[in-house]
């Protein structure tokens, strides 16, 4: 059980900066995720705190206690890298054993954590198989099974589950919050993948080019933003953003919406909606009008792409409405629902009472 701080940490690798100024802390007993798109920096605070590499500037604390010059063997994190990195020459099962024989723990105690962990991620009945026998989701099953077989201050995982398909990807993640919450140890935990971020995370850090743009629960991102930026790294389909500096306030989604000036924030260049609060009716007695260009049903709702002026806004459906491509239809949504940008791409507070 840790806490682990990053004070102001600069990583470089030759002319690109890698982490820029990072400062955060990731809380005893939490599963915290590092999300945000490929080289934004989130496999190098992994490696940074694991010791496999030195910042340039700043301090990396475990505990309150300072691990920067710390060897990695010393530091007691465990790792799931992303090439899972198993020894070919052992079965899964002496793979999954081998940092407790490393540690020399008593043989009975390794036999019941490696059976335990076993169990939890249902890889008992390929114990005796080599990884070249294992299939690329098998191998990673068995790759987080020696991580979570270890009693270390702190798991770190880098996009480990990647390689399993959906339905187990989406089993798996669940059983990996369950067994954090159980075992009582920090997580920090890599993906690019926005659905399984915010579905096992209790708080997240959304970065971008190695600097980090916001830290909160993942809910509280989805619902406040703090840039244009991270208002469109979550939600599927992605938010819709509107430009307004160009022409009167009130046209500026070309006739899609009907926008009052009133309830624009000053310094306001970009207006954001979500694709569920997008509202579509019908287009006879709307006041504003949009193109149906596609429909996409997808079970328990359809994904309706608009067209109306140079824009293509979609919308989130439930059910399976009936909507003809090449209708016409209406479109509304509330300006308490909307998000609004200034020309630095920072949200603005939403205009109250109005």
């Amino acid at each position: 059980m840790a806490t682990i701080r990053f004070d102001n940490v600069t990583k470089r690798f030759g002319d690109k900066v890698a982490v820029d100024a990072a400062s955060f802390e990731v809380r005893d007993n939490e599963f915290f995720c590092l999300f945000g798109p490929p080289l934004s920096g989130k496999s190098t605070i992994l490696k940074l705190i694991l010791g496999l590499e030195t910042p340039d500037e700043g301090e990396i604390l475990i505990d309150g206690r300072p691990v920067t010059q710390v060897p990695p063997a010393a530091r007691n994190v465990a790792m799931v890298f992303q090439n899972l990195a198993l020894f070919p020459h052992m079965t899964a099962g002496e793979n999954v054993r081998f940092p407790l024989v490393e540690r020399r723990i008593a043989p009975e105690t390794i036999a019941k954590r490696v059976a335990s962990v076993a169990e939890k991620l249902h890889i008992t009945h390929l114990l005796h198989k080599l990884p070249a026998h294992l299939s690329g989701g098998e191998r990673q099953r068995v790759a987080i099974a020696r991580a979570l077989v270890r009693d270390p201050v702190a798991y770190l995982m880098d996009d480990p589950i990647s390689a399993l398909d959906a339905r187990l990807r989406e089993e798996t993640r669940v059983e990996l919050k369950r067994i954090q919450q159980e075992l009582g140890h920090t997580l920090i935990y890599v993906t690019h993948d926005q659905e399984e971020a915010m579905s096992v995370a209790d708080r997240m850090a959304m970065l971008e080019n190695g600097v980090i743009r916001q830290i909160d629960t993942p809910q509280a991102i989805y619902d406040n933003p703090a840039s244009r930026y991270v208002a469109g790294l979550l939600g599927s389909p992605q938010i819709n953003m509107l430009n307004i500096d160009a022409g009167p306030v009130p046209s500026a989604a070309a006739g899609a919406l009907q926008l009052d000036a009133g309830r624009i924030p000053d310094g306001a260049v970009g207006i954001g909606i979500r694709p569920e609060d997008l509202k579509v009716g019908d287009g006879a007695v709307a006041a504003a009008q949009a193109r149906v260009f596609e429909v996409e049903p997808l079970g328990g709702h359809t994904v309706v792409t608009l067209e109306s002026g140079p824009y293509r806004l979609r919308a989130l459906m439930r059910g399976q409405p009936y909507v003809r491509v090449d209708s016409m239809v209406g479109l509304e949504c509330d300006h308490a629902r909307m998000f609004y940008f200034d020309r630095a791409g920072r949200a603005l507070p939403r205009l109250q009472n109005l």
